[in-house]
């Protein structure tokens, strides 16, 4: 049976699923089609439904809940791990002075699904002078003064500051001093449609390619680096440092805790809908 498969081409993600799809492991009969893409565009696709497993936003999976499920493998969650906003004009980074400007800034963000963009709402939600753009876009609009705060995740948290940007806030410590539990960032959805066996089996298939990987941290260099952007290896691997933890081999109570956590905030502030079905694959 095969799959199609979705995931950024960051190295967390190529980072866990490298013993997967080049068949390091059992994969118990499945094969994957794999689709790179950056974590908006798999946001969209998911609306779409056009993917059977996707890497998604927290954000955008509460608008898939009726056609997705989260695995317990894979995800995205951890304390530290949050996105930042950052800033060419040093005068931003005075926070009560951000507060007198933030509605008439321009602010570029990694796109209107991510939870990045969650976060932002929920720390400044009269902020809504918004551009949306691929999240390895920021920095460069940033210093060409395209825009005039950017919203960065991924490997741009070790970037910006040998490029002479500033950091205003760390919304991943504004969540955690916020509800003291680690932000939910993406996690890996399977169709619902498909049989429970299969999504079993998947679940079952990412956990041990993950379980691998933390094993063999080197196993998959050559396929991380080349999706890496030219990133030192330095870099690469502080970010699968960073985003690939014990969430990634099982969310656990604590991390269903926090992702229900996050739905429930987002709901009652009228940022999500409510979603109809429950939230984590049922494993059998």
């Amino acid at each position: 049976m095969k799959l199609s498969l979705g995931f950024s081409p960051c190295p967390n993600d190529t980072f866990i699923f490298d013993a997967m799809i080049h068949q390091k492991i059992d994969t118990e009969g499945l094969d994957f089609e794999v689709f790179f893409d950056d974590v908006e565009t798999l946001n969209l696709k998911a609306i779409a439904q056009q993917l059977d497993i996707t890497k998604l936003s927290f954000h955008a999976y509460a608008y898939v809940t009726d056609n997705y499920v989260l695995l317990n493998s894979g995800s995205a969650l951890g304390f530290g791990v949050g996105p930042l906003l950052i800033c060419k004009d040093s005068s931003f980074a005075d926070l009560s002075y951000l507060r007198d400007h933030i509605k008439n800034v321009t602010i570029g963000i990694p796109g209107k699904f991510t939870t990045a963009n969650f976060l932002l709402s929920l720390a400044y939600p009269e902020a809504l002078n918004k551009r949306e753009m691929v999240f390895s876009d920021i920095e460069n609009a940033l210093l060409e003064e395209q825009i005039d705060i950017g919203l960065i995740i991924h490997e741009n948290r070790f970037t910006y500051q040998d490029k002479g940007l500033y950091k205003i806030m760390d919304l991943g410590q504004f969540w955690e001093d916020l509800t003291s539990s680690p932000i939910p960032l993406g996690g890996i959805m399977i169709k619902r449609d498909l049989p429970d066996a299969v999504k079993t089996k998947v679940n079952r298939i990412i956990r041990r390619s993950v379980e691998f990987a933390l094993a063999n941290p080197r196993s998959g260099i050559d396929f991380i680096s080349s999706h890496s952007q030219e990133m030192s290896e330095e870099v690469m691997y502080k970010h699968i440092n960073l985003y690939v933890n014990k969430f990634s081999v099982d969310l656990g109570e604590e991390g269903q805790k926090a992702v229900s956590f996050l739905f429930d905030k987002a709901v009652k502030l009228g940022f999500i809908p409510k979603a109809k079905e429950k939230l984590f694959l049922q494993v059998f």
